[in-house]
């Protein structure tokens, strides 16, 4: 009983002392969990880069299993058990299911009602870092292992190369599952993978050295050092550019110029503690070999495989499809591979895009900002490649932007365009709620809405002045 009792205290002075630190530093427990949480996954990789590399399945299956749990557990307690009824559902849908539509079916419609169910009873008007955040990114997990599986079934000639790298021939275990689900690497904010790259990292395959650990150490140690950067940016700025000053009366009592300035900034600063997070546990992925992407044409090993961030792009780029391009790349592949080219049947590439930003609204929660968001940004990348064709067909404006000096201007011009929207639709993304988000939009008149709704509308009329008919013609054909 005295032991029990001590172990108590010290949970508690763990706890009271995670609270202090966090406190100390500006920021939540949770937080703090967190990042612990994802720091952790480095020496997590060591031990079994160093001990359990080429060693038995099972070992490497129970390893991931139980430090995946721990970390859930750490974070959550007594809700981690969520994340263990949902892998072990879908084991059984596997199992009893086989490859088919209806196991397919099944996955999809079960792993997304309780991922809503958890966003339902567990909703705040605030972020908060619960046991959905993670249990998320095990729903797409889950539903991708349920469609690999099914394409195991298919000849290899009825499959697409992309299928065919991905499809499950054999039946998993239980332990094969868990593990797969658990990886410490990527349970609790991704990035996404499939089985099959799962299978080889526990069999010793994905290393650049045949036969030996992978040379690693370094690419990952650069993504460390990488995301801590961004941490810093992030804890320094943050406590300046706050989404609680975006609903306050003195935002709304600043000129309208200064509003639209506060959103491009806070837009571009609030994106960062995504890229912390994803650049970190990128390196943990690394680290054990889950990395590597093969060679390239040089000999140079790879290690994007579990890249969710384009860093270079992310922070150059002036487009909006750029900065889509360039970060959650890897949430991005999978929603591309599962959802938009599985759309391929319905003919309309608009319709598919459509169709997937909406699964990607709803995934993400209950909110109505979500899918304001994602309605937003479908809007906006319309409009930036109906932009970007008229400035390439009509002679008059490429000579223009082809001008030298004037380029430096035309690039700052874009930036501004690009961060000040980006931040604007983020908005109803962070502010969540309807009595939040349009505060803000009310403040700036809804300037993003009326800008590329009357773009949407204009642009076909500026393209009949500015496009010659003969650049009309030679597109057509």
């Amino acid at each position: 009983m005295a032991a029990e009792d001590g172990g108590g205290d010290t949970a508690l002075r763990l706890g009271m002392s995670l609270a202090q630190i966090a406190e100390s530093l500006g920021s939540s427990e949770q937080a703090l969990r967190l990042i612990l949480s994802i720091l952790l996954g480095y020496p997590f990789a060591l031990f079994q880069r160093y001990f359990l590399f080429q060693k038995e399945l099972y070992l490497n299956h129970l390893y991931n299993t139980f430090t995946g749990f721990s970390l859930a557990y750490f974070n959550f307690g007594p809700q981690s058990c969520h994340s263990f009824i949902c892998i072990f559902v879908q084991f059984l849908i596997l199992r009893l299911m086989g490859r088919t539509v209806t196991a397919v079916a099944t996955t999809l419609i079960f792993q997304m009602t309780y991922l809503m169910a958890g966003y339902y009873f567990t909703a705040t008007e605030h972020y908060d870092i619960k046991w959905t955040m993670p249990h998320c990114v095990l729903t797409l997990k889950l539903i991708g292992l349920s469609l690999d599986y099914y394409d195991g079934r298919k000849e290899v000639g009825a499959l697409t190369q992309e299928q065919q790298r991905f499809a499950v021939r054999g039946v998993p275990t239980l332990l094969e599952v868990s593990g797969f689900s658990y990886f410490y690497g990527a349970f609790m904010v991704g990035p996404q993978f499939s089985m099959t790259q799962y299978q080889k990292l526990v069999k010793g395959e994905l290393t650049d050295v045949p036969g030996q650990r992978p040379s690693s150490f370094v690419p990952a140690l650069k993504r460390l050092v990488l995301g801590l950067f961004f941490l810093v940016v992030y804890t320094v700025l943050a406590p300046y550019i706050s989404e609680e000053y975006l609903i306050s009366d003195t935002y709304l009592e600043q000129p309208f110029w200064f509003r639209c300035l506060y959103i491009l900034i806070w837009g571009k600063v609030i994106l960062y503690k995504y890229v912390t997070c994803w650049l970190v546990t990128e390196g943990v992925c690394i680290l054990t070999g889950l990395g590597y992407n093969g060679k390239d044409d040089k000999g140079h090993s790879k290690w994007d495989a579990c890249a969710n961030m384009k860093i270079w792009l992310f922070e150059t780029t002036p487009f909006f499809t750029g900065t889509i391009a360039s970060f959650n790349t890897n949430t991005n592949a999978w929603v591309a591979r599962y959802i938009y080219k599985r759309l391929k049947f319905l003919g309309n590439k608009l319709v598919s895009q459509a169709i997937s930003l909406l699964f990607l609204a709803i995934w993400h929660g209950l909110h109505c900002g979500y899918l304001v968001c994602f309605q937003m940004e479908f809007l906006i990348v319309v409009v930036e490649r109906q932009a970007i064709d008229l400035v390439r067909d009509s002679p008059l404006l490429s000579k223009l932007v082809s001008v030298t000096i004037l380029r430096p201007l035309f690039y700052f011009l874009q930036q501004c365009n690009h961060w000040m929207f980006m931040g604007y639709s983020l908005v109803p993304f962070c502010l969540f709620t309807w009595e939040k988000w349009i505060k803000v939009y009310q403040s700036v008149y809804f300037l993003g809405h009326v800008l590329f709704f009357t773009l949407l509308v204009v642009m076909p009329f500026v393209r009949k002045v500015l496009v010659p008919r003969k650049e009309k013609l030679k597109k057509a054909e």
